[in-house]
């Protein structure tokens, strides 16, 4: 291929290594020497900590060779946007998504024309119904999370991430699933909900590594340990309780009804519809859309829990905690929020009305998910056929067999693409606007094609994306209107101490299945009514 190389003596896809990194690691992180690119490249989600150094020093494409695969790691636009919409030419690999199908085949596992069935199946439910309802239910779960937070006073919350994986969870289970639950900070006392759905969920949620690498009937052995029976058991009841929730909205449609406005019933409805005939334009019957199994339909429920919960509940926590870091961008925002909210016969129930005039609470989306997507990079895969690519108009012919990495975070952080100060967490970059412009005439920034892609490209783009965004706006919307958010001082300790300590905290992240701050709950956060 002719492009720099860097030599890695194990494969991040082994799955021995996976299991053992963490504490290799910590044994290579006391040594007294460096190991080199090993120590540079060899741990699982090194793409945080480089950003986009490797690329600046190597060029906009480089090859991480190991004993097993080739990785061809790509950060020029053009190429990006190519590789994207080549979908037959640069396949998902399936292989690495396998591990997803906990339930069942689902729109991550499969290719080909299975991939068109499910993701037109699965695309149907994200809707202007939905994200109606997950923009009024994420409004009520922040007010009750705000409510707590405010309780707290001059001490303090800590555990923001937990509690916004508790909101996401919430809103999930109401606009999914037609099941409403109250806001409990994880610091409360409430009673145990026993093996309710959310509570199966929760534990498949929080366990998905473990669920992927050991099968569900192996966590249920009797002679298991207790924390995988219990795994294994959350796991069935999750099963059941999704099993009967499609059988009630499959019978209400199969009735005439339209089922509840909801992902599940839409779902339904969207796979019933592939089952009809269908007929073209000359009165000749075309082949319908095979509808999708009941073991598809739940491999495709836990995908969207999975994809849709601790995407938006992280970012959410590093958002909280760099809005703390940085006071001027919540007045920023909050001079918004209210001049939105005081139109008259204005009300931040209306979704349709309020969510498009919230661009700066848009823009701090954007910007935290630049410096701190979910996961690092979005891997393709030449199959059995090399690929010709074209890089700064130089042509690289791909090998069979291997992978190929769109650089997410290295393209999104790349100093070439963004100026100024790139690897700063800096909303307003993300706002256009002129001196003459008011505040309601500002418009979003267009970043170069090829250079932002949170969410992916081309036809395989997450579905849920929109609504991603209105859930994080609308819990925004609500903190930011009349309070405002501090890091508690430790003695002693200045205003810009603390800065320093909240961002280090949001930079010592690590990768699991998405990237999450190691230490989120050594920051306690003071919420303090804004004064107008």
């Amino acid at each position: 291929m002719k492009v720099p190389i860097i030599i890695v003596p194990v494969s991040p896809m082994n799955a021995l290594w996976l299991a053992i990194e963490p504490l290799i690691f910590r044994i290579i992180d006391s040594l007294p020497f460096d190991l080199g690119t090993f120590k540079r490249y060899g741990r699982r989600g090194w793409h945080f900590r480089d950003k986009a150094r490797s690329h600046v020093e190597l060029g906009d494409v480089f090859a991480l060779v190991t004993p097993r695969e080739t990785f061809l790691h790509v950060a020029e636009p053009a190429a990006i946007v190519d590789i994207f919409s080549r979908r037959m030419d640069f396949l998902r690999p399936v292989q690495l998504y396998k591990m997803l199908e906990v339930f069942g085949p689902n729109v991550s596992t499969v290719s080909g024309s299975d991939w068109k069935r499910h993701r037109k199946i699965v695309a149907a439910p994200f809707n202007e119904g939905t994200n109606k309802l997950v923009w009024t239910e994420s409004i009520a779960q922040a007010h009750d999370m705000l409510r707590v937070w405010e309780q707290k006073g001059l001490s303090g919350t800590s555990g923001v991430a937990k509690d916004t994986r508790t909101l996401s969870l919430n809103v999930l289970a109401t606009a999914g699933f037609h099941q409403s639950y109250p806001f409990h900070s994880h610091e409360e006392s409430h009673a145990d909900e026993g093996r309710s759905y959310r509570t199966s969920l929760a534990i498949v949620l929080d366990n998905s590594l473990l669920m992927m690498l050991a099968p569900p009937r192996l966590l249920s052995l009797p002679f298991a340990p207790a924390l995988w029976q219990r795994i294994g058991q959350a796991v069935e009841d999750f099963r059941s309780y999704m099993s009967d929730m499609l059988n009630q909205e499959r019978s209400a449609v199969s009735q005439g009804g339209t089922g509840r406005d909801t992902l599940i019933s839409s779902l339904v409805r969207a796979s019933n519809d592939g089952e009809t005939s269908q007929v073209d334009s000359n009165n000749h019957h075309r082949h319908a859309v095979r509808s999708l199994s009941l073991g598809e339909m739940l491999g495709n429920i836990f995908v969207i829990n999975f994809a849709g919960h601790d995407t938006t509940a992280n970012t959410l926590a590093y958002a909280m905690l760099m809005l703390a870091a940085y006071p001027d961008v919540q007045d920023w925002i909050a001079e918004e929020i209210r001049q939105v909210l005081e139109v008259p016969k204005s009300d931040i129930q209306k979704y349709e009305i309020t969510f498009p005039q919230l661009k700066r609470c848009f823009a701090v989306l954007l910007e935290t998910i630049r410096l701190f997507p979910p996961i690092m990079a979005l891997p393709k895969w030449t199959d059995r056929t090399s690929q010709r690519l074209v890089v700064n108009g130089r042509d690289i012919i791909i090998p069979a067999e291997t992978m190929v990495i769109p650089s997410l975070l290295a393209v999104q952080t790349q100093p070439k693409y963004w100026q100024p100060d790139p690897l700063v967490w800096r909303p307003l970059r993300w706002i256009s606007s002129s001196p003459s412009n008011s505040l309601g005439q500002e418009e979003l920034f267009q970043p170069v094609k090829g250079t932002y892609f949170p969410w992916s490209e081309g036809p395989q783009h997450c579905p849920g994306k929109k609504f991603a965004q209105v859930e994080f706006v609308a819990v925004l919307a609500c903190l930011f209107k009349d309070h405002h958010v501090r890091a508690q001082l430790a003695e002693g300790e200045t205003y810009e101490h603390a800065r320093k300590r909240l961002l280090a905290v949001a930079e010592d992240s690590e990768l699991g299945l998405l990237l999450r701050m190691r230490r989120a709950d050594d920051v306690r956060l003071v919420w303090d009514r804004r004064d107008h």
